[in-house]
């Protein structure tokens, strides 16, 4: 009786909790979904037939018409942004800012590497394309025109000169507002920063409601910045009353009334969420499945290795970036038979702005509650270990238990592209994600750290085939080996088991000798 028996029972059993961990029904297993607390939770429908129930008092109807408002809410809420660009094809002439000296100059990176990134932002975007790629010295990128005066001509210049060009992305973090409309007054198009345009990206690739409410918190500076631009043009014009319709409270103040209100219910509607999403979490607990959090710089290769580890063949990795957004749960085996569930998180990037961290930090907050975070890293990137920074930087601010980033499992993917590669940090584990180098040392790497981080024991158990021990075992746990001794119908099986299931053997089997390994 090998180790292999009803291994297909415990991988569905798997799948089952990472269906319960995305609010699937856990009637069936299903592919991975968005780890997303956003599914409503329905009322029970009024029981069928007179006999034998309780009398029903209509509360389940109140909890179906409370569903519905909620969900109107929702959708009010998740309606068209005003920020997004009109829609059709973009042609971009992407523009970086050169600091060539002082404190604001990278020490890092090189002006030709971020904007190969920026190149790469932009053609994340369907329909839209580069016209040209301008690099541009300046002393202090805050001026309001953000270059000097004779290179803020020649830059002028040279988009006026690109054909049919419909906007320029300006290769910063974030522009002022005044900033912005001096810009776009100059050059005659929308102007884009890193902010406006992950964040066109984000709300692009959005899919649950949960991805969609963190998009539209993220919205909310942007729109109190536009209300300040607003009035102050309002002002320069002095056309009009300064306060709307006699009821004493100014445009900026009903305006940013409306924002403060708006935010609120964002807020208010990912709380609930959240409330759902650890119910969830709490039931997932139950199952015993470890959790591991795939995290990395984005399009590092995450999904790529998530499908090489499981053998999912729905999924689908994309070479763009923020190709993942929503979070989703994916169920897979450790060499020793020992079922998980990996998790697949939004990647980073180098100076991704604040607000898109905290808008996100809903989302996020799954990877503390992991068993493991594996960080990815594309090796083959010329600015790899900048990219290992922000990523490490980013899960600092998250506050995540000293013990999850202590025990971090460092993996450099796409070793195929480098030759004879060796990594350098000593506890890094060399990968092809595509190819299936490297992934048998992995999974085994991961194995050893979570049976240290989950605490599971590795016992071998005196059992009588005719009893229902070792189908109990099949079932509640992970068995490695079974060595039958048909002289006295007996076995002995070497088992991976749970501290809750531990507990829950000794109560059902108390004569069952246990032997620690």
């Amino acid at each position: 009786m090998g180790p292999g028996r009803l291994s297909w029972s415990l991988l569905r059993r798997c799948r089952r909790a990472a269906a319960a961990a995305l609010g699937a029904p856990r009637c069936r297993p299903l592919p991975a979904r968005p780890l997303s607390a956003a599914a409503p939770l329905r009322a029970p429908l009024r029981p069928s037939g007179t006999g034998g129930g309780a009398p029903w008092d209509g509360a389940a109807g109140a909890g179906e018409d409370e569903e519905e408002e909620d969900e109107a809410a929702l959708e009010e809420l998740l309606g068209p942004s005003p920020l997004a660009p009109g829609p059709g094809a973009q042609r971009v002439a992407i523009v970086h800012p050169a600091v060539k000296w002082g404190p604001q100059k990278s020490p890092v990176t090189t002006a030709e590497s971020q904007i190969a990134e920026a190149v790469a932002l932009v053609d994340t975007l369907q329909n839209w394309t580069v016209l040209d790629k301008i690099i541009i010295p300046t002393k202090n990128p805050n001026k309001k025109f953000v270059f000097g005066k004779g290179n803020f001509q020649v830059l002028t210049e040279k988009i006026k000169k690109l054909p049919h060009v419909t906007a320029v992305f300006l290769n910063m973090e974030r522009i002022s507002s005044l900033t912005k409309k001096e810009l776009e007054g100059a050059w005659g198009v929308p102007v884009f920063d890193r902010y406006t345009m992950v964040l066109h990206i984000f709300r692009c690739n959005a899919q649950t409601k949960e991805a969609k409410l963190q998009v539209a918190l993220a919205e909310i500076p942007l729109l109190r910045s536009n209300v300040k631009n607003e009035v102050s043009q309002r002002d320069q014009q002095r056309g009009g009353s300064k306060y709307i319709m006699g009821s004493g409270e100014t445009f900026l103040e009903t305006q940013n009334r409306v924002l403060k209100e708006r935010e609120l219910k964002i807020r208010s509607a990912l709380k609930k969420l959240r409330r759902k999403r650890a119910l969830l979490r709490t039931q997932r607990r139950k199952c015993e499945f470890p959790m591991v959090s795939v995290m990395g710089y984005t399009n590092c290769g995450k999904t790529t290795l998530i499908k090489a580890l499981t053998g999912e063949a729905g999924l689908q990795p994309r070479d763009q970036l923020f190709a993942t957004l929503d979070i989703t749960a994916h169920a897979g085996y450790l060499p020793s038979h020992m079922a998980v569930i990996y998790v697949d998180t939004i990647g980073f990037l180098t100076d991704l702005p604040h607000n898109l961290v905290e808008s996100f930090s809903a989302t996020l907050e799954e990877v503390a509650y992991s068993d493991l975070i594996v960080h990815v890293r594309d090796i083959t990137h010329p600015e790899t270990v900048l990219q290992k920074a922000t990523v490490l930087s980013v899960l600092r601010n998250l506050n995540l238990p000293s013990h999850l980033l202590d025990s971090i499992v460092e993996v450099h993917n796409k070793v195929d592209l480098v030759e004879r590669y060796k990594p350098a940090e000593e506890n890094a584990l060399a990968v092809s994600a595509l190819h299936g180098h490297g992934l048998e040392e992995l999974k085994q790497e991961i194995e050893k750290k979570l049976l240290t981080a989950t605490g599971k024991k590795v016992l071998t158990v005196n059992i009588n085939l005719e009893g229902p021990q070792l189908s109990w075992l099949y079932k509640e746990a992970t068995v490695q080996e079974v060595e039958v001794m048909p002289e006295d119908g007996t076995a002995r099986v070497k088992v991976i088991i749970g501290s809750s299931a531990f507990g829950k053997y000794k109560n059902l089997f108390p004569n069952s000798k246990i032997f620690m390994s």
